[in-house]
């Protein structure tokens, strides 16, 4: 399988229209458009039954000691753990693209709703459902799309992979309010084939991609 968008390149930048943040002198961030990108995938193996994607972030601090503190920054050597901003499941087989903007358009406080979408497809939550728990005019459930936030001063460039998988399932056996893990494992066993793209993205001045 091949995986390209007209967003962005392979190892280039996400381009601001499809962060959740943007840089802002003033206060460090500010709320981004958040548009889903443009994906479109091709050589299909003929067997597959249904399409999952998933967008993580393998770069994410796992610790959250000096995460957007002033005075201070995110090392380089933390160690790093996942964080999903995308999990989209049970696709049909016959689909090929998804268009820029079609599952999300903008920022919604509190989430957007789900688990069922567009296509017949179902959402995962992504983890800024974890990361807003604690934030009364942000806490929900963030079903969908939600773009690259980094923290402001992480000292690394922050990798986006979307891959798309074919799956010998039509249906993902599992119900309710599903994590990427989960899916993740649901998945396991069931991959046809599957193709990724990697988008760049920081929110910080002093780092250069």
């Amino acid at each position: 399988m091949k995986l390209t968008s007209s967003s962005f390149g392979d190892l280039q930048t996400i381009p601001g229209d499809f962060a959740f943040c943007l840089p802002d002198p003033a206060h460090h961030v500010c709320l981004g458009r958040n548009f889903n990108p443009q994906l479109k995938w091709d050589d299909v193996p003929s067997a597959t039954k249904s399409l999952a994607i998933i967008c993580h972030d393998p770069d994410v601090p796992s610790r959250g000691d000096d995460v957007n503190q002033e005075g201070r920054s995110v090392p380089a050597s933390l160690p790093r753990v996942d964080f999903f901003h995308w999990i989209l499941f049970d696709l049909s087989p016959n689909l090929r693209e998804i268009k820029q903007g079609e599952f999300s358009k903008e920022v919604t406080p509190r989430g957007k709703p789900g688990p069922a979408t567009l296509h017949g497809a179902r959402h995962g939550l992504n983890d800024y459902t974890g990361w807003f728990a604690g934030d009364n005019d942000m806490r929900g459930d963030y079903f969908g799309y939600d773009g690259p936030c980094p923290p402001w001063n992480d000292e690394i460039i922050h990798h986006y992979v979307f891959t798309v998988f074919a799956l010998d399932l039509e249906r993902l056996p599992l119900e309710g309010k599903l994590t990427g893990q989960q899916v993740r494992e649901a998945m396991a066993g069931h991959i046809l084939d599957q193709a990724s793209l990697t988008g760049l993205y920081t929110l910080n001045p002093a780092v250069k991609i």
